[in-house]
């Protein structure tokens, strides 16, 4: 780690779209300011703070594809074949060198850094003594408690990706490194945060909206920090005196100097979680659960949070997104949809669209068995189509690989949902990158309450479960361990993709048991497509060896939601929310667009055909293509097992999920640390 005692550069962030002020990217370089400088005005402030954010967007934690936390449960997994990219995602990061995550690691400590050095100035200035007495709240005490959520903020995920880490030592000279407990750590956190949070700004005052640190996302981040300091989570055994009085509930067995335990007094963390949720809840702002659609194009509320991404606006449903720039203009390169999107193989620069890489994949047992049929989600979250690039559809593949390989796909960012696209270059489309929304706070304090074992957990999961019904006719009746259960399903289907399952997993102590149940689930599937061609799923849908495609022109090709006769009639519109933009109407790639029917009409997806029988036959005179669907998973299978959690090979194997902590704390602690887990040290 570095000092950071004059630590301002060139900001590379404009945090709001709609009221973007570039005037404060003009920043005068470090050589040349002061704290005094840096500090005289909010607005001075405020263009020091934006460096956290770009740092945090840049820097912090792309380059180990968001610490793997979106590709690594039993939802979701990595599609490419022998990579390095996700071996932690595999519960393998031993097998990694120890510098690997060092980028992101020290992304993390310059971060915080700086937000505490600006914090810590904004204490004694006059202006926030004065209105903190008056317990008024003002751009000055929004500051401070916008920089002390940042520094909070990162020593979270540090934690989370890191386990015990070195603590309270920036903007200081060390030269004898030592770790801190995860433990300790949360308690001083939750204590800053408490400080700092009464006299932020809820979203939607103050001109503060839910691309910055607010009130709102502050009050979820301290229910966050105690939930994660009471959950389930890999500890140590090599340190015993590393967490102090704290004592533990221990499952599964002891193996590479770590065990899967909760601290025994979680409750009380429990307690703590639930009062900063319902904070987050009542202190929402303009924040709120999307349960309408206006749009003539469809009716679904859940999807229309998504649209907000492609429309390059902030939604309303969000508590906090980290923003970005289109065009690629100030180092905003809108990794995220790349990283995550709907995939395509269209090229780097001036395509239709141009490449989506797609580096998060759907487990098919998820996307074909878990959703109800009447889920307005699961072609929101996922989908079997890809683009090509010349302003086709086409289907994904099994074979391992990126783009359009590597199985089911990720639907939530799909740079054809834009008006229009942006098809100048590839991580440039200026999408912003989700952190956390009003869904995902609500089921966290239905969580924590079924733990306590209040009795209205229920409503909460049923709220989020109207939403996506669209009516009230699925809600649940149920309590204790099936109520717990039915929440962390219910976390797992409204947050698909979003890098929640696997913490929930970790958390809730079930990692390893439900490792090994997808493991499981991935074999029964396998080994009926290939004793009998196809695998009945207990919802009723059917997964085949074969599918029959046709392309198809629609009048419009962008399509939406289904009406009830489409799954029955409309095979280019089913499953919904796919196709393509009309990239004909872009002058800048209309000339790339290859033929006028763009859609794939795609029959036997749900239902098994029988290759051999008539219906195949009468497929193939109307111009169907028999294709390889779950053939390719049979063939292929091998890859998969590594993919999916193979570091867990039983129901009592601790989870290894932590990254190496770099070599050089490691040299410069004079061996007061050393990496635990079984993680290298050099």
């Amino acid at each position: 780690m570095k000092t950071f005692k004059k630590y301002i550069v060139a900001i590379a962030l404009c945090l709001a779209f709609t009221n973007c002020n570039k005037n404060y990217l003009n920043v005068t370089s470090p050589s040349n300011v002061d704290d005094s400088f840096v500090t005289s005005t909010t607005t001075e402030t405020f263009k020091s703070l934006s460096w956290c954010y770009a740092n945090y967007r840049q820097n912090c934690i792309m380059s180990t594809y968001r610490w793997n936390d979106p590709v690594g449960s039993d939802a979701e997994y990595y599609p490419e074949s022998g990579s390095t990219n996700n071996l932690n995602a595999q519960l393998h990061t031993d097998l990694l060198p120890v510098d690997y995550a060092t980028p992101g690691f020290t992304a993390l400590y310059q971060t915080l850094a700086l937000a505490k050095r600006l914090a810590n100035i904004i204490a004694t200035k006059p202006a926030y003594l004065a209105d903190v007495a008056a317990n008024r709240t003002s751009d000055w005490t929004q500051l401070y408690g916008e920089a002390t959520t940042m520094w909070a903020f990162c020593y979270f995920e540090l934690i989370q990706h890191f386990g015990d880490v070195p603590y309270g030592y920036e903007n200081t000279v060390v030269t004898n490194y030592s770790l801190s407990s995860r433990f300790d750590i949360y308690d001083n956190l939750i204590s800053a945060l408490q400080k700092g949070e009464p006299l932020m700004y809820p979203i939607g005052t103050g001109n503060i909206g839910p691309d910055r640190m607010s009130r709102s996302f502050c009050d979820a981040l301290i229910g966050e920090l105690a939930l994660f300091s009471g959950g389930y989570q890999t500890i140590r055994t090599d340190m015993p005196n590393l967490y102090g009085s704290v004592t533990f509930t221990q499952i599964g067995n002891t193996a590479n100097k770590c065990v899967y335990a909760r601290r025994t007094d979680y409750l009380k963390y429990y307690g703590v979680a639930k009062t900063w949720f319902l904070n987050a809840i009542s202190n929402s702002g303009t924040a709120h659960l999307i349960i309408t659609d206006t749009r003539t194009t469809s009716n679904n509320p859940f999807q229309r949070h998504f649209q907000y991404f492609h429309d390059l606006q902030v939604s309303p449903e969000s508590l906090l997104e980290i923003g970005n720039i289109q065009g690629g203009t100030l180092t905003t390169t809108s990794e995220y949809p790349y990283a995550f999107g709907r995939p395509s193989d269209g090229g780097s620069s001036n395509a239709a669209p141009c490449k989506t890489f797609d580096a998060l994949r759907i487990i098919p047992t998820v996307y074909y068995g878990e959703y109800d049929k009447a889920d307005h989600r699961r072609d929101v979250s996922a989908t079997v189509t890809a683009s090509n690039g010349d302003g086709n559809e086409k289907m994904v593949t099994f074979v391992p690989g990126s783009k359009s390989a590597g199985g089911i796909a990720t639907n939530k960012w799909d740079e054809n949902r834009m008006s229009p696209p942006y098809v100048a270059a590839q991580r440039n489309s200026g999408m912003n990158w989700p952190i956390l929304r009003m869904a995902d706070v609500i089921l966290l304090l239905a969580e924590v309450k079924a733990e306590l074992g209040d009795g209205d957990a229920i409503t909460y999961l049923n709220q989020v479960r109207a939403r996506a019904f669209g009516n009230t006719n699925h809600n649940l009746a149920v309590t204790g361990q099936a109520l717990k259960d039915a929440i962390y399903e219910e976390r797992k289907l409204e947050l698909l993709g979003e890098g929640q399952r696997r913490w929930d997993m970790i958390r809730s102590g079930t990692f390893s048991t439900r490792a090994i149940a997808v493991q499981q689930d991935m074999a029964a599937l396998v080994a009926d497509l290939k004793a009998q061609g196809y695998h009945v799923f207990a919802n009723g849908n059917v997964m085949s060896n074969y599918i029959w495609i046709k392309k198809v022109a629609l009048t419009n090709p962008l399509t939406y939601d289904c009406a009830s006769t489409d799954t029955l009639t409309n095979f280019a519109a089913y499953p919904a929310w796919r196709g393509q933009y009309n990239y004909s109407t872009l002058a800048a790639v209309s000339a790339k667009v290859v033929g006028t029917t763009h859609n794939v009409a795609i029959q036997g997806l749900f239902n098994y055909i029988d290759p051999a029988g008539p219906v195949a036959g009468s497929l193939v005179s109307q111009g169907y293509i028999k294709t390889n669907w779950g053939i390719d998973l049979v063939n292929n299978y091998t890859i998969y097992q590594q993919n999916i959690l193979s570091g867990i090979s039983t129901a009592n194997d601790p989870p290894r999920y932590y990254y190496a902590l770099p070599s050089t704390i490691i040299s410069q602690s004079n061996g007061a640390i050393v990496n635990g887990y079984g993680l290298p040290n050099q």
